[in-house]
This record gives structure tokens, C-alpha cells and sequence, in this order.
């Protein structure tokens, strides 16, 4: 920004320069960048945050390039503020939701979701939202296996270790376990 706005002074003439080019081109430029960090897998979304935040330092670093500093300062906290603060926040309201992720790994053949989804039905436990790996062939079981992520909302009463308990006993299910952090990371086999 400095090298935009004071470079060319004083090399005589009647050039016209705008400063502005160099922030146009960097915001164009770490946009493009941060689109890149945006992934899909299955139906989830991952990396919206680390996008924004490329974009948001971007700007940070163009108002110090120009000695806007309290600007600066002040922007940088609003970002730590959101990263950092926001993000425990997020994970007490999924606790206050009695959200839990839940992991399966199973044999890949008809009809294993249907069985782990009856369960869950029997539970009362809903489904917000499940993500499948594709299935891998395992040398051990002669078969594909397949991971399968679960969000789901317990209800209140319900022990989480019995739904673990309960989804393992089903045909086709290898091993499964609450997403380490949320329930001590413990996990059953079949």
C-alpha cells in the first residue's frame, strides 16, 4: 500500500496514480485464495471460516500497509473476539441442545443405515445430519467397510451409552463411539 500510494511521487512529470488499485487487487486476489479453502464432503461445508478469516487479515494487513494502525488493532480484536470467543459459545449451545456426534464403521452391504436409523427411532433420537465415507476394501474382513458420522439430538433422559450400546449389537457394525471430547471418547465393538 505504501509502495501504491507514496512509490511514484517524485519521479517528476504529471503521472496520475490511484492507491487504491493495490487494495482492489488484494482483496480480488486473497478472495480468490480463500474460495480455495472452501470444501465440500458429502453434505457438509468446511473452511467458511478460514475463507473469511484470510479475507478479514487481508484487510487488516492493507490498513496497516497504509498506517491506519488503530484500525488495525481494533479489527484484530474483533477477529479474536470472533474465533476464539464465538466458538466456545457455539459449544455450549450444542450442549444445551443435547447435540452428540456419533461414528460408526461398518460393513459396507444393504440395509446397515436402515438398522442403525431404526434404532435411533426406537430412541427417540433424532437425526440433524449424517455424513458416509466411501467404502474402503479391508483385507481383514474380505468386505468394504464404510464410516458413517451421525449429529444427532438425544433426548434428555436417554443415556447416551445405551444408544452406543444398542447401535454396536447391530449386524453389520464394527466398532462405533462418541466423537472423543464429548462423551470420554470411549468406544464399543462388535
Amino acid at each position: 500500500m505504501l509502495v501504491s500510494a507514496y512509490g511514484i511521487a517524485g519521479t517528476g512529470g504529471t503521472l496520475t496514480y490511484d492507491p487504491a488499485r493495490i487494495a482492489a487487487q488484494v482483496v480480488t486476489g486473497v478472495g480468490f485464495l480463500g474460495a480455495g479453502t472452501i470444501l465440500r464432503h458429502g453434505s457438509t461445508i468446511t473452511g467458511l471460516t478460514t475463507a473469511a478469516s484470510l479475507w478479514f487479515v487481508s484487510g487488516i494487513g492493507l490498513a496497516v500497509g497504509i498506517g491506519f494502525y488503530g484500525g488495525a488493532m481494533v479489527a484484530t480484536l474483533m477477529l479474536l473476539v470472533s474465533l476464539i470467543v464465538l466458538r466456545s459459545l457455539e459449544g455450549s449451545f450444542a450442549r444445551m441442545k443435547n447435540l452428540r456426534r456419533l461414528w460408526i464403521r461398518g460393513i459396507d452391504h444393504p440395509g446397515l443405515l436402515a438398522r442403525i436409523s431404526a434404532v435411533f427411532g426406537e430412541m427417540c433420537v433424532q437425526v440433524t445430519k449424517v455424513d458416509m465415507s466411501e467404502p474402503e476394501y479391508k483385507e481383514a474382513f474380505k468386505k468394504d467397510v464404510i464410516t458413517i458420522d451421525f449429529l444427532l439430538r438425544l433426548p434428555s433422559r436417554l443415556d447416551s451409552e445405551e444408544v452406543l450400546k444398542k447401535v454396536a449389537m447391530q449386524h453389520g457394525v464394527l466398532e462405533a463411539g462418541w466423537e472423543i471430547g464429548e462423551v470420554a471418547g470411549e468406544t464399543m465393538g462388535r
